[in-house]
């Protein structure tokens, strides 16, 4: 069992009643999480660089570090951890607004919050770490005609390679949302794996194109954080949720 961490925001949390506040994980939380990691033997990797443990192929300590949406404030206060501690991690951006905001957010109440620019992703990537994508709208798929869905996976993908010079063969669903059609879709764009919003440690069963996550809330203690990561208690949530009619 391995764990794929979800962050979005590494950002101090906002006032309480905000909604969704707890995507917002502190920097500092951010850094004690990756530090006690470190320390139990443990090593983060992208998914592109985790994509061999999860197929069987290696063994190890390892977990997966996600970022969904390409947050500005994920360069600023996470880029620098990672790099310290020797760690890869993927983030998913929304292809089609470098530079903007999370637009798609606004309606719910959700704070404004700027997405890397070129430049920002453009030093993610020579940090080593790894683009992936997350639509170019950050659309929810199975709403669209299967003509603009299949448009939102490719584009994105091609896009991002052409400005940024390196292979995007991760992928994440925005909203979680996904079907076996849009699975199928995102095989045949070239993706070699792609994430969820569902809860839980990968398997090395699961299908690589609706790998599971484990979701860090930005108001998680450290000892409830090393739990959910490195015990069975997420994979018997898991599966209680599954064997739900």
């Amino acid at each position: 069992m391995i764990p794929i961490l979800m962050y979005h925001q590494i950002a101090d949390m906002p006032p309480k009643g905000t909604p969704y506040r707890g995507l917002c994980v502190p920097a500092k939380k951010f850094a004690q999480q990756m530090q006690w990691l470190k320390r139990l033997g443990y090593r983060g990797l992208s998914m592109q660089d985790l994509l061999p443990y999860l197929e069987g192929k290696k063994s190890g300590k390892v977990f997966g570090i996600t970022f969904d949406d390409g947050y500005a404030n994920v360069h600023d206060n996470a880029l620098p951890v990672l790099q310290a501690l020797g760690f890869t991690a993927t983030t998913y951006f929304v292809a089609g607004h470098p530079g903007g905001h999370n637009h798609w957010d606004i309606e719910k109440g959700i704070p404004h919050s700027g997405l890397m620019n070129e430049q920002q992703i453009q030093n993610w990537a020579k940090a080593g770490q790894e683009i992936g994508s997350h639509t170019l709208d950050h659309v929810h798929l199975t709403q669209l005609p299967e003509n603009e869905a299949r448009r939102q996976i490719e584009a994105s993908k091609y896009g991002l390679e052409a400005v940024f010079g390196v292979p995007v063969t991760a992928f994440c669903y925005p909203y979680g949302d996904e079907s076996a059609a849009i699975r199928e879709m995102t095989r045949q764009a070239g993706y070699t794996n792609a994430t969820l919003t569902v809860k839980g440690l990968a398997l090395k069963e699961d299908d690589l194109f609706g790998l599971p996550r484990v979701t860090v809330s930005g108001n998680i203690g450290l000892v409830a954080f090393l739990m959910k990561c490195l015990t069975q208690k997420e994979h018997k949530r898991r599966v209680k949720k599954e064997k739900q009619p």
